[in-house]
């Protein structure tokens, strides 16, 4: 039979209209692709209708218009969804999230400001936040890389260690302990290592990207989609790699005030102490947190990114 023959006997198979089930494992503009729930080939997926909040690792309900394409008509129920956001658009970046693995490295040099706007995102959708160093082998730039993470060693974030390029075996046993068996989206800047880190992990992942790219008709050489890697057994079984394209800004406009001073685990044990129950941590009298800062206990530059926040959150758009 040839394809365009067996593409037209799937399409009468599955025209029923039947509900199926599937994990949105790529996403590029309105194109979705879907791994079915039965083990089937990935079908390139549309939204119904013109609005689409459709995100990678969604849990989606659609039904098969041919062989291998679909109609998303509902999408499951989300333990949580991250996403960017300011006051006129936001960018979903993936769905039912266990951890965010946020990727730095010693050169280039990193932006303190997303860094903190991404363990904020963390904090506010109660995910495990990683911090990881990569490009440690540059020993000129270690101290200084190490000497701005310290901060966040001290409020208890994980801070790994790794050379992806120069000991790649040492970075996938560090690294594999720590994402198998769970659902780990990558954030962070161009150039900080994060294709490297794929590949390093997925033995498959360019061959896997150059595959997606196709069935989403994004162009050959377009990677600037979001994507799901299952990750290989290891000793923890299952677990997913998200990867994320790089981004200069990390807006969380969507974030309410008191979503956002609990985001701060710095802040959390002080806010009972405050004169007034609906203190803004900004000028008041009597602010626990503002005295944290006096003393030394609240880093001034955490503080100043919760004020820039704040400020962003409370623009009105005329």
């Amino acid at each position: 039979m040839n394809r365009r023959a067996t593409k037209a006997a799937g399409a009468a198979q599955a025209g029923t209209g039947a509900a199926l089930h599937g994990v949105v494992i790529a996403a590029h503009g309105r194109h979705y692709l879907v791994a079915p729930d039965d083990g089937g080939a990935p079908l390139q997926c549309f939204p119904r209708g013109k609005k689409s909040e459709v995100a990678v690792g969604d849990r989606v309900e659609y039904q098969a218009t041919s062989a291998d394409q679909g109609v998303i008509v509902a999408i499951g129920e989300r333990r949580n969804l991250l996403y960017r956001s300011d006051q006129f658009k936001s960018k979903l970046f993936a769905a039912n999230l266990d951890q965010l693995l946020i990727v730095l490295a010693t050169e280039p040099h990193f932006s303190e400001d997303l860094l903190g706007r991404a363990l904020v995102a963390a904090e506010a959708n109660e995910l495990k936040p990683l911090i990881l160093l990569n490009k440690i082998d540059l020993e000129a730039a270690l101290p200084l890389a190490r000497q701005r993470l310290e901060r966040y060693r001290a409020l208890g974030y994980t801070v790994l260690e790794v050379s992806e390029k120069k000991h790649p075996e040492e970075a996938h046993a560090i690294l594999s302990k720590h994402l198998h068996g769970h659902q780990t989206i990558l954030l962070g800047q161009s150039g900080m290592g994060k294709s490297t880190l794929v590949n390093l992990l997925i033995p498959d992942a360019e061959a896997a990207t150059r595959e997606i790219s196709t069935a989403l008709n994004s162009g050959r050489h377009t990677t600037t989609f979001t994507r799901l890697y299952k990750l290989p057994d290891g000793e923890h079984p299952g677990g997913a790699l998200i990867d994320s394209p790089g981004f200069q800004e990390f807006g969380l406009y969507h974030l309410t005030e008191g979503t956002l001073e609990r985001a701060f685990p710095e802040f959390r044990p002080l806010l009972a102490h405050c004169r007034f129950y609906n203190c803004h941590h900004l000028h008041e009298p009597g602010c626990a947190v503002l005295e944290a800062v006096e003393d030394g206990r609240v880093a001034p530059e955490r503080h100043a990114l919760y004020a820039q926040l704040v400020h962003e959150i409370s623009q009105i758009v005329r």
